[in-house]
């Protein structure tokens, strides 16, 4: 990847549906030649996928919580996995070092709707602990750093 690819990455991390001519005007590279990064991009897996992000209150989420977990064993972090893969409410779970094991990203519409999810992550087997913080203010909202190359190409 060179420092046009990042500028491409940039462009669609902004707008995914921004065109491959618009882009080619913002990074002054024809449009073919943006269409074929693109391709090459995707092809690579550096582009996963294409989504959108939803204003969490419009779809009836008006809380966002992180929730670390503590597991009493590691043997439980399978069983924990796959139980979360069916809480629509937790929108994203992590792996993490430090004296918990997971965090947690939770949407959901009210204080009772979580305690409801509490419940139900504390009655899972082999957890430990639980730490629940309400989410006051979203102050960012990337999915991804996209990062120019560390010895980028003078162009």
């Amino acid at each position: 990847m060179d420092q046009i690819d990042y500028k491409i990455l940039k462009a669609l991390q902004e707008n995914a549906r921004e065109t491959a001519s618009n882009i080619s005007k913002q990074i002054h590279l024809s449009v073919s030649a943006v269409i074929e990064r693109i391709h090459k991009l995707e092809e690579n897996h550096v582009i996963d996928k294409y989504t959108i992000i939803v204003d969490e209150k419009q779809v009836g989420n008006l809380m966002t919580a992180l929730m670390e977990v503590a597991l009493e064993k590691p043997m439980y972090y399978d069983g924990f996995a796959d139980a979360i893969q069916e809480m629509d409410s937790v929108v994203s779970c992590y792996y993490v070092t430090g004296s918990m094991d997971l965090l947690l990203k939770i949407a959901c519409n009210s204080p009772e709707e979580l305690d409801q999810i509490h419940r139900k992550i504390m009655e899972l087997p082999g957890i430990k602990d639980t730490r629940t913080h309400v989410v006051l203010k979203n102050v960012k909202n990337v999915y991804s750093a996209i990062r120019k190359p560390k010895n980028p190409e003078k162009k």
